[in-house]
């Protein structure tokens, strides 16, 4: 039908001519022909392609058969199932490295076969044996003929030598180098983003909408509060002034500081030089020109008073000379710009007087002792200690001479003498003044002994009180023998104490019946309380903190102080409990005194430190002063006045202001009145003892020089 009528027209003259060789569908003659000719082509076709086929399939037979051959499965043909997996696997395109091990052994540690002469079994039961090692020699011999010898390697597992290839060989020194395997990888390559953003109108996920979402957020709701309360408060404002931008006139007046702040710091510009005048002009006026004379008389004149600059005249600018102190004003401009400060500091201009506490004047603190008024000798020896009687009217004292002196206070005059027969190291009055008895240790013991002073009626109490009769020795609960055995004295009417050990000092209760000793190495019996009415003696504490050195009783409370050489230990009596514990810090404690008040303790060392503690404050020190340069042997409170003192071995003795205030919110005031010398040193010692006169301010001293002095207002 869609042919055009021309094309019509040649198929019906076609059609017409060959009318004689097509009829009922028979061959003409002329296909005859040609069927003769393309017959034995045919069949010529068909056994090259019989023949084609034959061949290819004993070619795959061969290849079957050799890589049965190679596996070690055995000879044959084989079961399809192994045909089908050899198809497999020439088509797996896995490595060489996952072919399972050639060895039958197993997977067996090598190892366990390293001193053997076989390698494993294998699957029958048989000695897989080693294959021969070449020696040395014959490597090198190998290596020398062998170019390619160098690419083998011994496989000790599979026990065979393995060649890798030129490929595998390249493939390895790259590894070694750090680059990938294969040379063709890139392994940076570019980023190709496949996701096509445009013309989409959906997002990367579909996942639907959390409900969190449909919830106004808490943590948003906080944010919201915060930024309202902050726009309250002012912290954030809105509407901010513009920033101008920070210029300044490069030479302009440097005196306007708002146009010369930068970070927020106060602009000091740099000093100007100075400006050249009339005189350093080139051509300046005649009267600028100096003359000869005037020019010699400058070498007459001091280096700081000459000129610094000589006017000279020139015809023109061109003629002007090179400046021979350019280089040097360069410099110092430098100096100048480098020495600059870069901030403001505000400095304070503060009297160093002005720092120190306003202390009241010495007038205003008046009376204390400060002149020595009366000397008391007569001891041959350095007098150890010294006490003062209640009324003040009496003073005893102890020396090394063997020997207990009491003195009258206002004239000096000796009134006894006791020849104990031993060193006197300490020595204490009776506080009662019903009871004229003195506390001296002497030796290792301590004896109390009439002092002899008073009415009659006084003394016959006093013999009373020591008169004792002959006391069996008691033994105390734990079978030992006691602490103290009170004996009467053969020489002097009086009472001795024996201790177990040395006693180092000795100190009276207020109300005169009760007394206390210190046995520095006595262990559990190194603080001792004793009685004098019932002449008993124990000793409450079992264990202290350390080697005791002084105790004292409270002035007017049922309270004990007991000094060791790092601490002092506060007992209640009445409770038998340890109430505080004060810290000196100090090197070594060597003596304590309380404050009438009971609030407040000094403690003095023997690194010539003082310490004043007041325990309704803290536990540590108050203040600590540092007042002598060698060992201080005895600090004392004043009972009426508000002072205190400290001797120490290095002749002086420090009398100092100490009020103490009875607001609780108001410190104690200390300070510092004067310093008392006239002491002698004697074998490297000073001043021994110290002690106030009970009414007066009155300070008495007793040296190593064997003399006692009393120092007055």
């Amino acid at each position: 039908m869609g042919h055009s009528d021309g094309e019509h027209e040649l198929e019906g003259d076609d059609l017409s001519a060959d009318d004689s060789s097509w009829s009922d569908g028979v061959w003409s003659e002329d296909d005859d022909e040609v069927g003769e000719i393309c017959l034995p082509l045919l069949l010529i076709f068909l056994c090259a392609v019989l023949l084609l086929s034959k061949f290819w399939g004993i070619l795959l037979g061969m290849q079957d058969s050799l890589s049965f051959e190679d596996s070690g499965e055995g000879s044959g043909s084989g079961s399809d199932a192994e045909s089908d997996e050899a198809a497999a696997a020439e088509e797996s395109d896995s490595s060489e490295d996952e072919v399972a091990p050639r060895n039958t052994v197993g997977d067996v540690p090598l190892e366990w076969y390293k001193d053997e002469e076989h390698i494993g079994y294998d699957i029958d039961g048989r000695k897989i044996k080693k294959r021969d090692r070449e020696g040395r020699i014959e490597a090198y011999l190998r290596n020398a003929d062998d170019a390619k010898n160098w690419r083998k390697i011994y496989d000790e597992y599979n026990d065979e030598e393995v060649q890798i290839t030129k490929e595998e060989a390249k493939i390895i020194s790259r590894l070694l180098k750090g680059k990938t395997p294969h040379a063709n990888v890139d392994p940076y390559p570019d980023y190709v983003d496949w996701f096509e953003y445009e013309d989409k109108g959906h997002p990367l996920s579909s996942a639907p909408e959390p409900k969190r979402r449909f919830v106004p957020s808490k943590w948003e709701q906080k944010k919201v509060v915060k930024l309202v309360r902050a726009i309250r408060n002012g912290w954030i404002k809105f509407d901010k002034p513009k920033e101008e931008s920070n210029l300044y006139l490069l030479w302009g007046d440097e005196n306007d500081t708002a146009d010369n702040k930068r970070h927020g710091l106060s602009y000091i510009p740099a000093p100007k030089p100075n400006l050249p005048g009339h005189e350093e002009s080139y051509n300046p006026s005649v009267e600028y020109i100096p003359t000869q004379e005037e020019i010699d008389s400058y070498q007459l004149m001091y280096e700081e008073d000459r000129p610094k600059f000589i006017p000279k005249r020139f015809e023109s600018l061109r003629s002007v000379p090179a400046y021979e102190k350019a280089l040097r004003e360069g410099f110092d401009r430098c100096l100048d710009l480098y020495l600059c400060p870069r901030a403001r500091k505000k400095r304070i201009n503060i009297d160093p007087e002005s720092l120190k506490p306003k202390l009241p004047s010495k007038k205003d603190l008046r009376p204390y002792p400060k002149t020595c008024y009366l000397e008391f000798k007569g001891h041959t020896s350095p007098v150890k200690s010294i006490s003062v009687e209640t009324t003040g009217q009496w003073l005893a004292s102890g020396s090394c001479d063997g020997t207990i002196r009491v003195w009258e206070v206002e004239t000096g005059r000796c009134l006894k003498v006791w020849n104990v027969g031993g060193d006197v190291r300490h020595i204490a009055w009776n506080p009662s003044p019903d009871r004229p008895i003195l506390a001296a240790i002497v030796g290792h013991d301590l004896l109390l002994i009439n002092a002899e002073v008073g009415s009659e009626e006084v003394q016959m109490r006093a013999k009373e009180l020591l008169k004792i009769g002959e006391m069996d020795p008691q033994d105390d609960a734990d079978g030992k023998k006691p602490a103290v055995r009170w004996m009467k004295h053969e020489k002097i009417d009086g009472i001795t104490l024996i201790h177990h050990k040395a006693v180092s000092s000795v100190d009276w209760h207020f109300k005169g019946d009760y007394f206390t000793t210190v046995v520095p190495s006595g262990d559990t019996r190194a603080v001792l309380l004793h009685q004098l009415t019932k002449k008993h003696s124990h000793h409450p504490f079992r264990k202290l903190p350390g080697l005791p050195v002084a105790a004292t009783f409270h002035p007017n409370q049922k309270m004990f102080f007991v000094a060791t050489k790092k601490f002092v230990q506060v007992y209640d009596l009445q409770k038998a409990q340890l109430v505080k514990k004060l810290e000196s810090g100090l090197r070594e404690i060597s003596s304590i005194s309380i404050h009438p008040g009971g609030d407040n303790v000094i403690v003095g060392s023997k690194d010539g430190k003082l310490c004043w503690f007041d325990t309704d404050l803290s536990t540590r020190p108050y203040k600590t002063l540092k007042v002598h340069s060698k060992d201080i042997t005895n600090v004392t409170f004043h009972r009426k006045y508000p002072l205190f003192a400290s001797s120490s071995e290095d002749c002086t003795a420090y009398v100092c202001h100490g009020m103490v205030y009875s607001d609780l919110n108001q410190n104690p005031l200390i300070v510092p009145l004067e310093i008392l010398r006239g002491h002698s040193s004697s074998d490297g010692r000073g001043v021994l003892d110290c002690k106030f006169h009970p009414k007066q301010p009155w300070l008495f001293t007793a040296g190593a020089d064997s003399v006692i002095r009393l120092y007055c207002d």
